[in-house]
């Protein structure tokens, strides 16, 4: 290695890091939590068999699963204000992403739901629960120990997805690298350091992944017994 390239390396990987930290992070995060709450609401209405809201359901999944990521960011951020809604591009980036990952978890919640036996269902009626409360003390605690290894391995990718924001100017991680490579003519070297950057994040990720696995595992509680 060059000594001009170990200085633009050593330079730019806290300049690459920073915008990882104060946006790439908060933008997977925001939109972590977002598409969940999307995608909760969605498998209840399913398992629920909601008329009206099961068939929009299905409707939404099938269309946010059917296109590509990169096609709802362009509708949203250069689409979008040809109607008159004109969004910056975080909470455009943000929005796509929820919403994507919405249609993905929905599956994920709406089986990880059905896993849960059905005599915990009935057992919960018999003592006296009605269907909130059944939802909320017997089956979705059950059904979140199923759906943790699923949904953080969904916030893992979707820590990578987050480089396609770049492509409606959110001046994220891989942005920035993009920048210092265009002015660098070094785009090999800093695309390899910006895939360390995420590698790092995702590991991070992966350990606390570990973690709470562990946690669910020990703490998890007696079932319902009618």
């Amino acid at each position: 290695m060059s000594e001009r390239l170990a200085q633009i390396l050593i330079s730019s990987f806290t300049r690459i890091l920073i915008p990882g930290i104060k946006v790439t992070i908060p933008l997977t995060l925001i939109s972590f939590v977002l598409g969940c709450t999307i995608a909760l609401f969605l498998a209840v209405v399913q398992t629920a068999n909601i008329k009206g809201l099961k068939q929009f359901s299905r409707f939404y999944i099938w269309v946010f699963r059917g296109t590509p990521l990169i096609v709802q960011l362009f509708i949203i951020f250069f689409g979008l204000p040809s109607v008159g809604i004109v969004l910056d591009a975080f909470p455009s980036a943000v929005i796509a992403f929820a919403l994507n990952l919405g249609a993905y978890n929905a599956e994920i919640f709406r089986s990880a739901i059905q896993a849960v036996p059905q005599g915990q269902t009935e057992a919960a009626y018999m003592i006296g629960l009605n269907y909130p409360q059944t939802m909320l003390r017997v089956v979705m605690p059950q059904a979140f120990r199923i759906a943790f290894p699923p949904l953080f391995n969904s916030l893992i990718g979707l820590t990578k997805d987050t480089s396609l924001a770049s492509s409606i100017t959110v001046v994220e991680l891989f942005t920035t690298a993009q920048q210092i490579a265009a002015r660098t003519y070094e785009p090999f070297a800093l695309y390899c350091e910006a895939a360390v950057i995420y590698l790092m994040i995702c590991t991070v990720l992966t350990w606390i992944q570990n973690y709470f696995e562990k946690k669910l595992v020990w703490n998890t509680p007696a079932p319902v017994k009618g």
